[in-house]
This record gives structure tokens, sequence and C-alpha cells, in this order.
């Protein structure tokens, strides 16, 4: 195993970079900004991927694929858009390189310059609502409900391995609706579908709200989020889901016959999480150690390493008896395996399955075997036990789902602890400060005070939580009526 991480406490963000990089997640690329995500990495975005879309399935939507270059003309026609993404954008001016006439390799032809440039998408509302136009042409066609799995690129000057790179991956929904009311319902029940995959898939417990118009994605009549929180104090994002009104129906001329024979814009939603929760995973969880990892996610659930020693018959029985296991395993769904690679001994093995962040490892000696049990140690308490062999696999089962909502428990118990309600300025400052977590407090609604809020502090409200009591008070920084608390937080 390699060097021995930084730890947490000593510094944070080196701590997650070293997980990251260690525990095989990603590497850094010779694309400045961007990132390669290792077979590790990409078995858990494929995990994340197979039980969202899933989801997505069973709440009636279907999966397209929409072109990766869109014209800069439609990035033009809805206003509120563009200011949003103007400067992310990666623009493409040429079609075609030759080689240098002075020898120097490559370079683009100056002939070969574009009418009209072509952006990357940094999102696909533009390319997808001029496509909607020729789908839709009757409340027949409605609702529309399509879901795209694409790379995005958002030119990024300041980047973190999966939490902020130029490209990342992602899924984004897009759906047309007859009315106001399905579409505001679609985008409310997409909220729901990421905070259950967050809180029962992740075990990464999350708090639904709405953004604040400052807060708002580009081009939305309203924004719902699940936050999260970091063990860092820091929150984060981990999914969106916008309610766009006719915004894009309008800019790109989307109409449908009604029941009554009218000629109306259909009212669109668009929704999306990337690879950036696997950034939330590893923040949210993991330890100085290395990665912990929800079995319900974790690529390998449990591995088992035999303790051979010189006795061949003793080495047939361990194999014998392994394998059996291995195949009950199997028969259960639980992704296992099996190291018996002779060319690294059983203590590299414990220390590089735990860097890894594999949830259950079983160890099997010959002395075990006389004893009719096996050491099981769980990866998220370190706790070790010698089990009996009778019955394993079902324990094994079970003890999957005892890690899985005690993950979830020990990360909700954190969050809890530090949503701190406080009612003046220096008290906001002093738990930014001193202890982190969400800062429930009063604010006007003023644009401007919350700017203010945020360069004074670099706190920004996270959001105005669904469930949120209505409740009179005073704003920390103006001291102006304010009608409800909001949550404040530094984040990522």
């Amino acid at each position: 195993m390699s060097e021995k991480l930084t730890s947490r406490e000593q510094d944070y963000s080196q701590w997650y970079n070293d997980l990251v990089l260690k525990g095989n997640l990603a590497d850094y690329s010779a694309v400045r900004g961007c990132m390669v995500i290792k077979p590790h990495g990409y078995a858990l975005w494929e995990n994340m991927q197979a039980q969202l879309d899933k989801m997505f399935k069973e709440t009636g939507h279907q999966n397209a694929y929409f072109p990766l270059l869109i014209p800069k003309s439609y990035l033009s026609k809805e206003a509120a858009h563009v200011d949003g993404f103007a400067k992310e954008c990666a623009v493409v001016t040429h079609y075609r390189l030759k080689n240098d006439p002075n020898g120097g390799g490559v370079i683009v032809d100056p002939e070969a310059k574009l009418e009209e440039e072509l952006i990357i998408r940094p999102t696909s509302e533009t390319i997808i609502w001029s496509t909607y136009k020729g789908w839709v042409q009757s409340y027949r066609d409605l609702p529309l409900l399509i879901n795209q799995w694409a790379n995005v690129v958002r030119w990024e000057m300041r980047t973190r391995l999966f939490l902020r790179t130029a490209e990342f991956l992602w899924q984004e929904g897009h759906t047309a609706h007859a009315t106001k009311e399905e579409a505001v319902a679609e985008t409310k029940q997409m909220l729901d579908v990421y905070a259950t995959f967050a809180e029962e898939y992740m075990a990464l417990p999350v708090i639904r709200g709405v953004k604040t118009a400052n807060e708002r994605f580009a081009g939305a009549e309203d924004t719902y989020c699940i936050e999260a929180l970091m063990q860092d104090g820091k929150a984060l994002q981990a999914g969106t889901s916008h309610f766009l009104g006719q915004n894009f129906a309008k800019a790109f001329d989307v109409t449908f016959t009604d029941k009554e024979n009218k000629l109306d814009y259909v009212w669109a939603t668009s929704w999306g999480v990337s690879t950036r929760l696997i950034g939330a995973l590893v923040m949210a969880h993991s330890d100085d150690d290395g990665l912990i990892l929800p079995p319900k996610l974790a690529p390998l659930q449990v591995v088992i390493v035999p303790i051979y020693n010189k006795d061949a018959a003793a080495r047939e029985k361990i194999d014998a008896t392994i394998n059996a296991m291995v195949k009950e395993l199997k028969a259960k769904g639980i992704r296992v395996k099996y190291d018996n690679d002779d060319s690294t001994r059983p203590g590299w093995k414990f220390a590089e399955y735990e860097l890894r962040g594999v949830p259950v490892r079983i160890a099997l000696g010959a002395r075990d075997l006389e004893n009719n049990q096996a050491e099981v140690a769980r990866r998220d308490t370190k706790e070790k036990a010698p089990y009996s062999l009778d019955g394993l696999t079902d324990k094994i089962e079970q003890l999957l789902m005892d890690i899985q909502s005690n993950m979830f428990q020990k990360a909700l118990d954190f969050r809890n602890e530090r949503i701190t309600k406080v009612d003046s300025w220096d008290e906001f400052v002093k738990v930014l400060d001193e202890k982190g977590g969400f800062v429930s407090a009063h604010w006007d609604g003023s644009g401007e005070t919350e700017e203010k809020i945020k360069e004074m502090t670099k706190a920004t409200i996270r959001c105005i939580p669904l469930d949120n009591e209505q409740e009179e008070g005073k704003c920390i920084l103006t001291g102006n009526p304010s009608g409800q608390r909001v949550l404040f937080a530094r984040a990522y």
C-alpha cells in the first residue's frame, strides 16, 4: 500500500485529493481542468447510474441523446440562460487542421472557419428545445419525458477532482407539459427521486429546498435542490430540479394545440445530477484510512482473503470452503471477490481493501476452519468478529444492510448536530467560523442583503427548506422584518 493519507484534521482538502487518487477513483489528465475516471471510480458511477436510470424509468421517463455541439445562436435565444453560462462556454471555431508549412506539426487551417461557431454543451436546454419544436404539435404529444446521459463542458479555472472539473458526466432530464401544475409536480417529483436516491443508496441525508432568486438556475422560474453536509462542515449541492415555466418554449416557439383547440406554449422542467455525487460520497463518509462506501453502491461489497500456511491439504480445504461461499454470495446478488493471489501478503490486502472502501472483509485460515468460523471485518466501524460458517452468507447479507443503515444514521446525526439557529449577526459569524454546518437564520428576502452576507462571510443561502415553519423575525444583517428562516452555509 502507498504512503499514509493526509488526515482530515491536518488538511481536509489534501485528505480528499489523496483519497480520490490513492483510492483509485480518478487521476489528473493531460488536459488542464479535466480528470480521468479510473475503473474503480467508474464502477461506482455505473452503480449510481443504473439505480437512477431505473428510478427515472419507473417514473415514466425515456432516454435519448442530443448533440454535443450547439450552434452559438441557440444560446442567444434565452437571455437569462446565456448570461448564466456565457463565461463557461468552450467554443469551436474551425473544423480542420493542416500541416504547418514551417515544420511545427499541425496548425488550425484558417480557411476552415465555421460560418457559425459551435458551443460544446454546458447544458442542453437550447439544443433540446429546438428539437422539441418538431416533436410537439398537440396535447396528445404531452407530457414529453426525456432524460439524457451525457458529458458537459463548463470552463472552470479552479478545479477539484469530481467536485468541479471542466468536463464531467451527468444526466439531464428535460420534460414538456400541457399545464403549469403538471410541470411543477414533475419538478418536485424528480427532486424526491434524487432525495430518495441520496438517502437510501448513498446513505447521505439531504435537505429538500428551493433556491433564492440569486441562486436559481439561469432561465428557471424556480430551482429546487437537495443539500448535503460534508465532514468539514461545508455544504454541497447534491442535485437540482428546475421549473422552467414557458421561457424555453417561447424562445424556441414550442407550441401545442390543447383539448379546446387553442394554441399555447408548453411548460418545461429540467433536472440533473453529476459525477460530483462521487465527491459527496467520499467527503461525507470516508475516514483517515481510506474510502467508506455504502454497500448498495460499492463496486465490490465483500472481499474474501485466505490465510494460507504451508500445509497443502489445509489450503485445498480453505479454497473449497471459500469457493462454496462465493457461489452462495453471488446467488444472493452480492458483489464478491475471492483474492487468493499469493504475490501479496494478507496484511497488505487488508490495508488496500480498507483504502478502497470495501464494506465487508472475510478472512479464513486453517485454524478458523477447525473452529468452523471466519473473521469478518466491517469497514464502517472497523469492528472484527468471528462468525460461524453455518449460515454465514445470510449473516453477511444482513451485515451489508446494517452497514448501509449505520452509515446513514451516522451522517444524519452529524448533520443534525450542525443545524444551528442564530438570531444575531455576531452569533452567525461565530457559528460559521467555529462550528460550521448549516446556520438557520432570518433574512429579509432581498438579493442585495444576500450578496452582502456572501461578500462578508463567503456563506450563501443554500436553500429555503420545503418544510419550513413560518416564523416572524428580524434579518440578521439589516434588522428588517422576515417571515421565515433560511439555511446558510459555506459550500463547495
